[in-house]
């Protein structure tokens, strides 16, 4: 039976493919090491409706340490997702946004929350039966 795959729907051209081999510059791999980490994703949804300062950001979040905010505000700033904006104010005020390649990267984050939405009770009972095996 063929595949009903169209080739535009293969994620990778083959089983050589430099993101499946970890050879050569794999735009995947680059993009996934900055937004896969656990904070990225809530920093983005936080700023998704408005520009915010640093300590209100840290509260939206909750659970995220100073260093670990700052250090992911960095990278995303570095990456062209966020915009900081210094203040001259005493003390100095600082506010973060998103850019408008952030804001493009909603929509593809938006299709992952829901799926992890909707896919979570499987994965929970998937974890319940393996810890179950020993």
């Amino acid at each position: 039976m063929q595949s009903s795959t169209a080739p535009q729907d293969v994620l990778f051209e083959g089983p050589g493919h430099t993101c499946l081999t970890g050879e050569g510059g794999c735009p995947i791999r680059d993009v996934l090491d900055r937004i896969g980490d656990q904070w990225t994703l809530l920093i983005l949804a936080a700023l998704e409706p408005e520009t915010l300062r640093f300590n209100v950001l840290l509260r939206r979040i909750g659970d995220v340490s100073k260093q670990m905010l700052s250090r992911t505000l960095r990278r995303l700033e570095e990456d062209g997702f966020v915009e900081r904006t210094v203040y001259p104010d005493v003390p100095p005020r600082v506010e973060y946004r998103l850019t408008e390649l952030g804001r493009s990267f909603l929509e593809p984050m938006r299709g992952l929350i829901r799926w992890a939405d909707e896919h979570q009770p499987q994965v929970e009972a998937a974890r319940a039966a393996y810890r179950a095996r020993g």
